[in-house]
């Protein structure tokens, strides 16, 4: 079938080669005004300016009048924990109380809690509540999306887990991909015995992985009181015997040597990164993966958010992502993500549009099918509403300005997953 979007006020992201963007590259947002598009069986076919738009074309084509409306490639949130059991609001009132992250988590709250729930939770349960919060971000604009283990902390959970993952890669209409976490926290089974922890992931739970193709890349929290970069080094190395290459949490709380060990192994992405010192962010600028950025746990925390200014202007590929989990960033809406990493982080539009879109399929590596409009490459879009300008998202961050998403091409108002 064929469609085709006409008199569009701005088309944002058309892109003949889509490369990783990196340092000022990324204020590099190719517009065009006026434009068309041209959507065949679900996949950019064309665009231009509405003066070049072929008479054949719209003679054969369902056409989209989009006067006064803007189209960008639809968000690609590379980094969530979108399976989980239940929720953490308790934990929300602890913080509100004065008590840190850290103390939450030596009560037995965090991680550990989730993980609790989740060995009582069933396969299809938990499948259910992630298809409806996978639904609900599709049409908050996100067209891929990344999804993390790490709540199970049992081979038996966290198989759990991956599995439903792999169902919801089967049903979703986006591309999605698994990352294995088990190093997310030490269970409380292998308190003092954390040895033991690091040989169940590495001997009993990656072969099963491997074997049953349940993980695209593999995770480790490394952090003080969690995984040190001796371990990471460990669960690295061990996931590239099985061909996963790491996406790894650093430099949330504390700098304690996971970027080091992030490059080292050619990890594909490092994320968080709300804590660092000069000497990283030179690190980072010279980095061939991403920088993910999660500002939304920074500002659900109360933490002092990332240093994208400086991370940029050192060269690093700056990447935006929701961290959507049940403890530090309850929320996956990566509108205001984008809107948050201009007012909080001093990014600029272009920029923000670029790092969670382009960037953000390049840290799923999903850049050869979304995250910008190129010939090609799926029809996962952003129609807005009629506004003023593309900053005009990010300045009026309280309103919904999203008139439709396209996933394939097709609406998503009255998609449902369940």
């Amino acid at each position: 079938m064929k469609k085709i979007f006409t008199h569009i006020k701005i088309l944002a992201g058309a892109r003949e080669e889509a490369p990783l963007l990196r340092g000022n590259d990324l204020q590099k947002l190719p517009v065009i005004e006026n434009a068309f598009l041209s959507v065949v069986d679900g996949m950019i076919d064309s665009y231009g300016k509405m003066n070049d738009l072929p008479s054949d074309i719209q003679k054969v084509s369902v056409e989209i009048n989009c006067t006064g409306k803007c189209i960008l490639p639809a968000w690609v949130d590379s980094h969530t924990h979108l399976v989980y059991a239940g929720s953490r609001e308790e934990e929300f009132v602890m913080k509100l109380q004065g008590r840190s992250y850290a103390e939450i988590a030596s009560s037995g709250g965090g991680i550990l809690n989730s993980a609790r729930r989740l060995e009582k939770t069933s396969e299809e349960e938990l499948l259910q509540s992630a298809l409806k919060r996978l639904e609900g971000l599709i049409k908050l604009g996100t067209g891929a999306i990344e999804i993390k283990s790490g709540y199970g902390l049992s081979t038996a959970a966290e198989l759990k887990m991956l599995r439903v993952i792999k169902k919801i890669k089967e049903i979703a209409p986006i591309p999605v991909k698994a990352t294995f976490l088990g190093a997310h926290s030490y269970p409380e089974a292998y308190k003092e015995n954390h040895e033991g922890y690091l040989q169940e992931i590495i001997e009993e739970m990656l072969p099963v992985i491997a074997e049953e193709k349940l993980a695209d890349y593999i995770d480790a929290f490394c952090e003080q009181g969690f995984f040190s970069a001796a371990d990471t080094d460990r669960i690295c190395k061990a996931g590239a015997r099985y061909g996963l290459q790491p996406k790894l949490h650093v430099n949330q709380l504390h700098s304690v040597g996971g970027i080091e060990i992030g490059i080292e192994n050619n990890a594909v992405s490092l994320d968080h990164l709300e804590t660092l010192n000069e000497e990283e962010i030179a690190l980072l600028g010279s980095f061939a993966g991403c920088s993910t950025l999660l500002p939304t746990a920074a500002f659900f925390l109360r933490m002092p958010y990332q240093p994208a200014r400086q991370l940029i202007d050192a060269g690093a590929a700056v990447t935006l992502a929701s961290d959507h989990n049940p403890g530090s960033s309850p929320s996956g809406n990566m509108n205001f993500v984008a809107a948050i990493s201009c007012i909080q982080m001093k990014m600029m539009p272009d920029e923000v549009i670029n790092a969670s879109t382009i960037n953000g399929a390049y840290a799923m590596g999903v850049q050869e099918q979304v995250g910008s409009i190129t010939k090609g490459k799926k029809a996962n879009l952003i129609l807005t509403k009629e506004i003023n300008s593309l900053p005009f998202l990010f300045y009026s961050f309280g309103s919904n300005l999203i008139d439709e998403v396209y996933i394939n091409g097709e609406e998503t108002k009255n998609v449902s997953l369940l």
